[in-house]
């Protein structure tokens, strides 16, 4: 399962008013590991941010002026995100300009490259309904450290969502309480995605267990007058009759 973690920043809100991504990030997840590689693009957007567009993300006119512009890249973003299962938070808004972007330069819409796309904020609110439910709000949640980020940038926040999906997403796959404890520093979602179950100690019932069991289950079947359902679904062969229990 190949997963791509996205995100943008933009020169404004809404791209139908001219707007333009500036950057772009992209942390690569497989089979639930985050596996090293990225995509981190800076682009020049031919025009001025709004002011408070360039207070978040303090990319200023001058920096972005060398950058590459959609049209150099899209063929090198297409080729990163294709066949994956995209993610973002409030995907809506990364989506809409994407979809712009893509429609300047001839192609077709950005969920046509991808497998899906998935709205982790929609995620988070059906998880944590009535809560604050923003990234850095999260990272809070689940332990996750975002003290270096002071502005937002498209490949941290991409970083940063990655932990949080992972931890958002691990259900019982990890066998683990508290993975703050003894995960040597990781993250919450890197300690989540290094973990080998393969290392789970297997233990098996004693004679004495079994013995114990089948006079349990040996009583199920005589308060039910039959075989009991456990039968079905027992896999230890059926024992002799164990001292005292009156057959069904």
């Amino acid at each position: 399962m190949r997963q791509i973690i996205f995100d943008t920043e933009t020169t404004g809100l809404d791209p139908n008013q001219g707007h333009r991504i500036v950057e772009i990030g992209c942390v690569e997840i497989v089979n639930r590991m985050t596996t090293g590689n990225t995509l981190h693009i800076y682009l020049n957007p031919d025009r001025d941010s709004d002011p408070e567009a360039l207070a978040v993300h303090g990319l200023t006119t001058e920096f972005l002026s060398d950058k590459p512009r959609f049209a150099e890249v899209a063929d090198q973003f297409l080729a990163f995100i294709e066949g994956a299962e995209l993610i973002a938070h409030n995907a809506a808004f990364d989506v809409k300009f994407f979809n712009a972007e893509l429609e300047r330069v001839g192609k077709g819409p950005i969920a046509s490259y991808c497998a899906t796309i998935t709205d982790s904020l929609m995620h988070a609110r059906t998880l944590f309904p009535g809560k604050r439910n923003s990234l850095d709000a999260l990272c809070d949640r689940f332990g996750i450290s975002n003290a270096h980020r002071t502005l937002h940038g498209a490949l941290l926040d991409s970083q940063l969502l990655g932990e949080v999906w992972l931890a958002m997403t691990r259900g019982q796959d990890a066998l683990l309480i508290d993975v703050e404890e003894d995960a040597g520093g990781l993250s919450a979602g890197q300690a989540l995605g290094r973990f080998d179950a393969s290392g789970l100690p297997i233990i098996v019932a004693t004679a004495e267990e079994l013995v114990e069991h089948q006079a349990y289950v040996a009583a199920l079947d005589k308060s039910v007058g039959g075989a009991c359902n456990w039968r079905n679904y027992d896999p230890q062969p059926e024992a002799a009759p164990v001292e005292g229990a009156q057959a069904a």
